[in-house]
């Protein structure tokens, strides 16, 4: 336990200095979009790369993404239901929402919680794979659909090959699978790289949080509350029944999912939003919201399932 609670210590406060370093305009104005574009392009899928090639490719096809995939449909599913009871929002608006109750942070927050918290990133590969290659296109479809009112099939099914987070994860399972080992040469520099990626991930997304004002009045709170306790508070539940009773997780493997699951609703999701310019105050919110929410319930988490503890 000792040893998650300075993994949180940690991650904590590289974002205060980020916030920091935003609020008192110590880098410039930019400084947040070129952090993250660096990060985007080269360091993260360097550190996915190198992280990957090393795996057990059994953990990437395995019960472990069984689980976090069955946890994440399911949490989506109670979001719709709910939506399409109480709230009647619009086809995007309501994809929206049900991304936001399901799709998890898992490179700004997943990668440092996975490598302090966790030990290891082969944690969260699996459901970074899983929302980038599948979640992701099937979102945007919906998404080009209700509020364009066509399809363009030709740009979802290129969007991965355009992503390097892909193309690297993609590359790094690759040499997995086949048994290659790349000579130190090849890997020094990219672990160099790799290095840099959380640092800069977590400085971004502590000077995002700089400036922002939460749940104004007329914001969509119902929408943004639903949301958030169905991100932290039901899908690590379901992930636990699932890994626990239906799957037979081992105990190291149980405390990852359900850490996983636990994680913040991704940036991407505001993204999408702000793409299409749709519920882009309401998707806001629940990133922010879920994000202060998820730290504790990531520490009980951690109090209740960390092996050792």
């Amino acid at each position: 336990m000792g040893g998650v609670l300075v993994g949180f210590a940690i991650i904590g406060f590289v974002i205060l200095v980020g916030y920091l370093i935003e609020r008192f305009g110590v880098a410039g104005a930019g400084a947040q979009r070129v952090l993250n574009r660096v990060a985007f392009f080269v360091a993260t899928p360097a550190l996915l790369f190198t992280v990957l090639s090393h795996a057990d490719a059994r953990v990437l096809f395995s019960s472990f993404l069984l689980t976090s995939l069955c946890s994440v449909l399911l949490g989506a599913g109670l979001y719709l239901v709910i939506a399409r009871l109480f709230f009647h929002t619009p086809v995007a608006e309501t994809v929206l929402g049900a991304a936001s109750s399901g799709y998890v942070n898992a490179n700004n927050i997943g990668l440092p919680v996975a490598i302090y918290v966790l030990g290891s990133a082969r944690f969260v590969a699996p459901i970074l794979l899983l929302q980038l290659l599948v979640l992701a296109p099937v979102i945007l479809a919906v998404l080009d659909v209700s509020t364009r009112g066509r399809l363009s099939v030709r740009a979802i099914l290129t969007q991965p090959l355009r992503n390097p987070m892909i193309i690297a994860s993609a590359a790094g399972v690759l040499v997995s699978i086949s048994g290659m080992r790349l000579p130190a040469p090849v890997l020094a520099p990219l672990e160099l790289l790799g290095g840099a990626a959380i640092p800069m991930v977590l400085l971004a997304f502590g000077m995002s949080l700089s400036g922002e004002r939460l749940l104004r009045a007329g914001s969509g709170r119902r929408l943004v509350a639903t949301a958030a306790v169905i991100k932290v508070v039901v899908v690590p539940s379901i992930a636990f029944l699932l890994g626990r009773f239906v799957f037979a997780l081992d105990a190291a493997e149980l405390f990852g999912v359900v850490t996983i699951s636990a994680l913040p609703t991704a940036q991407n999701i505001y993204n999408f939003a702000a793409r299409y310019d749709r519920g882009v105050t309401v998707t806001r919110d629940t990133v922010l919201v879920t994000t202060l929410a998820s730290v504790p319930a990531l520490l009980l988490i951690a109090a209740l399932l960390a092996p050792g503890r």
